[in-house]
């Protein structure tokens, strides 16, 4: 079955950098947006970054120029690089696509298991 996985969480300390990625497995016949989600405890969770089968991007005003969303077409991956890390960024990430599976041809979406970034000193 098609799943996400995700890796590169961690500790950091205020103002350093994180490298976030979601590999997509199983049979897979194309992948349409991709996204960063992230929640934070009592808070409801919000829409990072998106980034479009054709590489157009989307970020969130509060990560506007410390974070890139990118994406590797030919590995099925997709990549957010977190830069100038604070502490209000800590919360859980979560990777969301869509995904048209190889099988049966059907359009559905996806979460990755969610991936914890804490920024503290």
């Amino acid at each position: 079955q098609v799943q996400l996985v995700e890796s590169g969480g961690g500790l950091v300390q205020p103002g350093g950098s994180l490298r976030l990625s979601c590999a997509a497995s199983g049979r897979i016949s194309s992948i349409n947006a991709m996204g960063w989600y992230r929640q934070a405890p009592g808070k409801q969770r919000e829409l990072v970054a998106g980034i479009t089968s054709s590489s157009m991007t989307n970020y969130t005003d509060s990560v506007k120029g410390r974070f890139t969303i990118s994406r590797d077409n030919a590995k099925n991956t997709v990549y957010l690089q977190m830069n100038s890390l604070k502490p209000e960024d800590t919360a859980v990430y979560y990777c969301n696509a869509d995904i048209r599976d190889y099988v049966r041809l059907r359009l559905r979406n996806y979460w990755g298991q969610g991936t914890q970034v804490t920024v503290s000193s």
